[in-house]
């Protein structure tokens, strides 16, 4: 008989196979296994229904699950793979495997490529890569005046659209990247290279590391 799932279905539900994690990420089925404690204590950190909600991945990521910022945005979208506004225990070690130190660059830049593209289009526009800039400069606690964060834009926009069509190509993005390393530098979290350790607090640094 059909019926309304209970929250102990929905919570189960989302509990994929380790093996097949770890066949599909980074990580071992063990660290997989320790990844899957750190999601049930976010997934129950607010909202106690077994998902991670944007609230709780604030507060992991931040400290703070009123955090308000498109960056932040940006890192619930793209964790939140199948758009529904919660993220489950799949999305969540698939979304960490990209932060992993040995996951390979090429995947990080792609990622990060789509961390800017904030209308979905394949390309990165001028008032996107501002829009960015100023979530990123938030998030730092950087006030910088409108002529500087214009000319920051100005000048990675010159440096990254190379042909010149008002609009970055992920070839171009690639390419920057490539010359640029430290834009990746948000995309690694080195702990994760201990996850079978006591897991640390889960922040998200977006700055230099400590």
């Amino acid at each position: 008989m059909g019926g309304k799932a209970s929250k102990k279905d929905t919570a189960r539900s989302v509990l994929a196979d380790p093996v097949a994690l770890a066949s599909e990420t980074i990580f071992t089925v063990n660290e997989v296994e320790a990844l899957l404690d750190l999601y049930k204590k976010l997934s129950c950190s607010i909202t106690k229904d077994g998902l991670i909600h944007k609230e709780e991945l604030l507060l992991a990521l931040f400290k703070n699950h009123k955090k308000e910022n498109l960056f932040a945005d940006r890192i619930f979208a793209l964790f939140d793979a199948k758009q529904n506004g919660q993220i489950d225990f799949e999305e969540f070690v698939q979304a960490l495997s990209i932060f992993h130190p040995r996951t390979p660059e090429s995947e990080k830049i792609a990622y990060a490529f789509k961390l800017y593209d904030l209308g979905h289009t394949g390309y990165i526009e001028r008032k996107e890569l501002k829009e960015m800039v100023l979530a990123l400069l938030d998030e730092s606690d950087l006030r910088l005046s409108d002529d500087v964060v214009e000319a920051i834009v100005d000048k990675t926009f010159k440096e990254t659209d190379t042909n010149g069509d008002g609009r970055i190509d992920q070839e171009e993005w690639r390419e920057y990247a490539a010359r640029n390393p430290t834009l990746l530098r948000n995309m690694t979290l080195p702990y994760l290279m201990d996850v079978n350790l006591a897991f640390p607090s889960f922040v998200l640094g977006t700055g230099a590391e400590d």
